[in-house]
């Protein structure tokens, strides 16, 4: 049985509930995300953007899915306390896929912004919703985006309108909670209107020792002169599997600042594609791996420059160790007629053992004369001469090899504003280091989050 078959069978048994226990501007979409399902199925290696991921074995299990959305018994607000100084941030919580609205936030937050359940603001403001929903992640266009939409009931609603400038990032833990195997089928709407700034920090974290398969797709439309910085932080565990889709449409003079940091997985397959459509605009996009075991991580990113006088710039670095696995695809997409254009995309990556592997394709795919665009590759070991250098002074060869991995990957981490969580996390990537992820004091149950105030 092909592995796509079930979840087509899941819908179509299902199809009434999936619509009773959802919103109408997420039910508009949904029969015609299914059709494209049905007509393109779940990709195989075969295809090239899924080439370095077997997205017909991660499908096969078969997982629970919520439907009735069910309340799954835990409160987060208690269950994770661990806080990280001098950072202020709006917590708020995902339950698997369904915001968790039992506990409010002590913050207040600006007036006119909006945090809330996708299902519940696609009750209350369906206009706004329909609007954007579904536009920018095309399922006619990626199978597991339509995969997603077909499922997705709730999931987080951001807006922040126009020229509202947010002091406080706003904190968003996904936790990942059930008693059997789940699948979480979770989507993420962000609007920021013309002139308005916020900072996002998304957290993956599992509360229980099960199979999971998360499907998400985040859809982000950032207006004129405004600013988005998205912070995309996996600390779950090896069961886990996280399928995730983010979409960026960036207009003019907007300003773009996306990190992806996988400190601890399953397996995990990340796909950016960020569309500028305004001139002047400029987006950072960086991604820092950290895999040992056989855990396995594939970023797949896409830059598409459909006007001139924009920039981009993306930097990716993987360290694997043991029999980790470890993918990156990119592609630079200029298009005709849009002149000076600047774009740098570097992956640089270590393997520290022989069983490690490394996978690595950056693309540019040119259709103007008058830009500025390079692209780099690297895949390496540790240096013998550093190594020897340090062992040679006193440093013995473990701590020599934790000191030239993080050093490695600081580069990255170096790239983060909001200093407090730069700091952090550069002390979560030593503790990753020395395998001491899991034995983070203070915290009840969490390996990252942020105490709100």
């Amino acid at each position: 049985m092909n592995s796509e078959k079930q979840y087509i069978d899941l819908y179509e048994q299902a199809r009434q509930m999936l619509f009773e226990h959802s919103s109408a501007p997420l039910n508009a979409v949904r029969d015609k995300a299914f059709e494209d399902f049905k007509k393109q199925g779940l990709p195989n290696r075969k295809v090239e953007d899924y080439k370095y991921t077997d997205m017909q074995k991660l499908f096969e299990p078969d997982y629970g899915v919520n439907l009735k959305r069910i309340q799954f018994p835990i409160n987060p607000y208690q269950s994770f306390s661990c806080d990280v100084p001098n950072l202020s941030t709006s917590l708020y919580f995902v339950v698997n896929d369904q915001f968790y609205s039992k506990v409010h936030p002590k913050t207040t937050l600006p007036e006119g912004v909006i945090v809330g359940s996708l299902k519940e603001q696609a009750e209350r403001n369906p206009e706004l919703i329909t609007k954007y929903y579904a536009k920018l992640a095309k399922t006619n266009g990626d199978p597991l985006t339509a995969l997603n939409t077909m499922l997705a009931q709730d999931g987080l609603f951001v807006y922040v309108p126009k020229n509202v400038k947010m002091d406080r990032a706003i904190q968003v833990v996904n936790i990942l909670r059930s008693d059997v195997d789940l699948m979480v089928n979770r989507r993420v709407l962000i609007i920021v209107e013309e002139g308005a700034e916020v900072k996002f920090l998304f957290c993956d974290d599992s509360a229980d020792d099960r199979n999971f398969l998360g499907t998400q797709v985040i859809e982000a439309f950032v207006g004129e002169n405004a600013s988005l910085d998205l912070y995309c932080l996996e600390a779950t565990h090896h069961k886990n599997v996280r399928i995730s889709n983010v979409y960026i449409d960036q207009q003019a003079n907007s300003r773009v600042n996306h990190n992806v940091i996988t400190l601890h997985n399953g397996i995990t397959r990340n796909h950016l594609e960020l569309v500028f459509k305004g001139e002047g605009a400029e987006c950072w996009c960086n991604g820092c791996v950290i895999a040992d075991g056989n855990q396995h991580v594939d970023n797949n990113t896409l830059i598409d420059h459909r006007v001139g006088h924009c920039k981009s710039n993306q930097l990716y670095k993987y360290v694997l160790d043991g029999k980790a696995v470890g993918a990156f695809a990119g592609l630079i997409h200029v298009r005709p007629d849009s002149q000076k254009t600047e774009s740098q995309m570097t992956n640089q990556n270590l393997c520290t053992t022989k069983t490690a592997r490394m996978f690595t394709q950056p693309m540019l795919e040119i259709y103007a004369d008058d830009v500025k665009c390079a692209h780099g590759s690297t895949v390496g070991q540790l240096n013998d001469a550093a190594m020897f250098y340090m062992q040679q002074r006193g440093i013995d060869k473990r701590e020599a090899k934790l000191l030239l991995e993080f050093a490695f990957v600081g580069e990255v981490i170096d790239q983060i504003k909001l200093e407090p969580l730069r700091s952090s996390l550069h002390h979560l990537v030593e503790k990753r280091f020395r395998g001491e992820l899991n034995k983070c004091e203070g915290c009840c149950n969490s390996k990252f989050t942020i105490q709100n105030s």
